[in-house]
């Protein structure tokens, strides 16, 4: 929220050192919120087995998790002003073990998607700003450097080798071990609630109702709306345009609001800001592309290929090792590089990446022909996680990056779920176009089998590997059950790579966008933007 007084907050003096227990603590709950979806992902094959459901429905829910994220953390940072950063935390915290909890025990669908995608989401959303706050205000000096540094530091190693430690606790013990041991972190990180200092809030105490309202209902109407689509409901066009209304709506209640010199959600004059506005664009389709290849590369490994979900983390283990390497290194030696220039260079290495890969998705057997185009999507998207939130940032004021930083952190969270269910949507048209096609011109499946199998697709089409759907059309004559398994192959793989057109096209987004920031003059930051890009 816009007060113009700021936060009024005072670092609580904890010692030189702080608690170097309080540190690990943190860190230990940011590591547990990045390799969350992590484990999800590789573990898809394993979680449909489990829990006779689909694909598309757990993608859906790990599209959902994302935008409830993205939908609440303008308005549930506000909250957690109010009602108190430690108590948010705590909330936060127990919302997250609540949703981890229901994926250890959880016997269908539904209670994946009620608690951890929503009430987790929700609990992200309190949890990410308020942890920002603790950390400012439990440490002062070098401590709180340190602070920073070690969970930034947990964050970028849960992200480098969440699908390498998803994939082995899946594969040799359970994919619910995985979330279990989430829920035992989480219960510690809980015990020991004592080492941290609340924060007092000092600012306006007022709430901007209509502005939270209008940016839910916008970021959920449009990403809804694709979730809908791609589960084959009703109202698609109706919730993607209410979404659209809604975010014009927010734009002019800003503005209106802002002149009128009240409250708002978030501060409309931000975006006068050209590297503000150039670097949310960057930072939306950065995160577009990753959600985008976290939706169709997962499910290549595990239903093309056949893989198990440690093959599949091992086969992730390029993209996510070089996005970590590449940002360490680049963070470190930019040197005198203009940082327009690095995030021009991140886009053209993530495009060419996915490029690479779209013509090797029906023509590969093993994961190892991806590893070269999977280490140069990495690379890039390093490169643009190194440079673009202080980019972003950089012009901004130290009285306003706190909320600049929130508004950033949320288009990043909505490009995630933007990417991950559009890409799924776009998949799941595909697959039924091609397959009713195919089927259609068979001379080999009868006429009747033909109509039977156009009728289910039209309202239920699913990405499955050859194995799964072997097991569907048992009884079949050979010749109809190979012209159908050969037909799926086909299909799936052009889904596929109809996904992968996502991350392609916001990387192409993405690099138009840089040559835009190369012509804006460099800008050193106005603040200190340490702890500044979390979430």
């Amino acid at each position: 929220m816009t007060t113009g007084s700021g936060e009024g907050v005072e670092a609580v003096d904890t010692g030189a050192s702080g608690s170097r227990r309080l540190m690990v603590l943190l860190a230990a709950a940011m590591f547990v919120l990045v390799v969350d979806t992590s484990l999800m992902n590789v573990s898809i094959s394993a979680v449909i087995k489990d829990l006779d459901t689909t694909a598309s429905g757990v993608q859906s829910a790990i599209a959902l998790e994302a935008l409830v994220s993205a939908a609440f953390i303008l308005i549930n940072s506000k909250v957690g002003d109010l009602m108190g950063r430690k108590r948010a935390y705590v909330l936060g915290l127990t919302a997250y073990a609540i949703g981890a909890l229901s994926m250890t025990l959880a016997q269908s669908l539904l209670p994946i998607v009620l608690f951890w995608a929503i009430l987790g989401g929700l609990g992200a959303s309190l949890l990410l700003p308020a942890m920002q706050s603790l950390i400012h205000g439990n440490f002062s000096g070098g401590a709180q450097k340190q602070a920073y540094a070690l969970v930034g530091a947990a964050a970028a190693i849960a992200a480098a080798i969440g699908p390498l430690l998803g994939g082995f606790v899946t594969t040799y013990l359970s994919w619910r071990v995985g979330f279990g041991l989430e829920v035992v972190i989480i219960a510690v990180v809980l015990l020991q609630i004592r080492l941290v200092k609340d924060v007092p809030y000092t600012g306006d105490r007022h709430v901007d109702v209509v502005g939270a309202v209008l940016s839910v209902v916008g970021m959920g109407g449009v990403v809804l709306g694709i979730l809908v689509w791609q589960e084959g409901g009703e109202y698609v066009g109706l919730l993607m345009v209410l979404g659209a209304v809604a975010l014009v709506l927010l734009a002019r209640w800003l503005v209106r609001r802002k002149r009128a010199s009240k409250l708002t959600l978030l501060d409309p004059d931000l975006f006068r800001f050209p590297h503000f506005t150039a670097g949310v664009t960057g930072q939306m389709m950065q995160q577009i592309t990753l959600g985008g290849a976290m939706i169709a590369l997962p499910l290549f490994f595990q239903m093309t290929l056949e893989y198990d979900a440690l093959e599949a983390g091992l086969s992730l283990a390029p993209l996510s090792l070089t996005m970590f390497a590449a940002a360490l290194v680049a963070g470190r030696r930019a040197g005198e590089r203009r940082p327009a220039a690095v995030i021009r260079a991140g886009f053209v290495l993530s495009t060419l990446g996915i490029a690479i890969i779209l013509p090797l998705v029906p023509r590969v057997d093993s994961g190892w022909w991806l590893v070269v185009p999977l280490a140069i999507a990495g690379c890039g998207l390093g490169l643009l996680v190194s440079q673009l939130n202080n980019y972003t940032l950089a012009p901004i004021s130290g009285d306003r990056v706190s909320e600049a930083a929130g508004v950033n952190s949320a288009a990043g969270s909505f490009g995630l779920s933007f990417g991950l269910a559009m890409a799924g949507g776009l998949m799941l048209a595909a697959l039924s176009f091609s397959f009713t096609h195919q089927v259609q011109d068979s001379n080999v499946i009868p006429a009747d089998e033909q109509a039977q199998i156009t009728a289910a697709l039209e309202d239920d089409a699913e990405v499955m590997s050859n194995t799964q759907l072997d097991e569907l059309i048992t009884g079949q004559p050979p010749e109809v059950e190979q012209a159908v398994l050969d037909i799926n192959e086909s299909a799936r793989n052009r889904s596929l790579q109809i996904a992968l057109l996502v991350p392609l096209l916001a990387g192409l987004i993405g690099l138009a966008n840089s040559f835009r920031m190369m012509r804006l003059p460099d800008q050193k930051p106005l603040a200190s933007l340490e702890g500044m890009d979390f979430g």
